[in-house]
């Protein structure tokens, strides 16, 4: 595959569209029929990733982070069953769902407002991103733009800049994910404001 240069969201959206096993995957998750629900963070941010970098090949996710937002079922026993209804529609797709009516406990931040607030306070602007599929077609979500995926600049989002706690979660998530690894021409930022 020839090193593609990405500048809008059209760009994005037709680089999903383009990628049969990616629609695939939002057509399943789709079939949930979640309230506010989005396919987040390394599924998107991997295709942009690897289209820059001229790979052939898709660099395998960890999982596939399916979100949405119910603040009237906020049993995780809810997430895991919906999980098994993914694995049991397209087995072997390591399924993640979460209902971002509960996640702002995981980082001591106040309750979010849609599962599009919860992208928002992902800990890099590069996993802030999802995707799915609305009415009118493909749908993609940037809280913090595309610059910085584009420019393969990993950043915090401004709430992990503002107390030691998130900047030690947005530290130890540098470390554990590696993605200078897998992307030599990313750039992390280390230092804070």
């Amino acid at each position: 595959m020839l090193k593609k240069d990405i500048q809008t969201e059209q760009q994005i959206l037709a680089l999903i569209e383009d990628d049969k096993w990616m629609m695939d995957v939002l057509r399943t998750a789709q079939r949930l029929e979640l309230s506010d629900w989005w396919i987040c963070a390394g599924f998107v941010r991997s295709k942009i990733w690897d289209t820059l970098h001229g790979y052939d090949r898709r660099t395998p996710l960890a999982d596939i982070d399916v979100i949405y937002f119910d603040p009237h079922c906020l049993d995780e026993g809810e997430e895991k069953r919906l999980e098994q209804q993914l694995i049991a529609w397209k087995p072997g797709i390591p399924w993640s769902v979460k209902n971002q009516a509960r996640m702002h406990k995981i980082n001591n931040l106040p309750p979010y407002k849609s599962a599009e607030d919860g992208i928002a306070n992902f800990p890099e602007t590069v996993t802030a991103l999802g995707v799915k599929l609305g009415a009118d077609g493909l749908i993609l979500t940037a809280p913090h733009g595309i610059e910085d995926v584009i420019q393969m600049q990993v950043r915090p989002v401004p709430v992990f800049v503002m107390s030691e706690e998130l900047q030690d979660v947005y530290k130890n998530r540098m470390k554990s994910k590696d993605w200078k690894g897998n992307w030599p021409m990313v750039s992390v930022q280390h230092k804070f404001l």
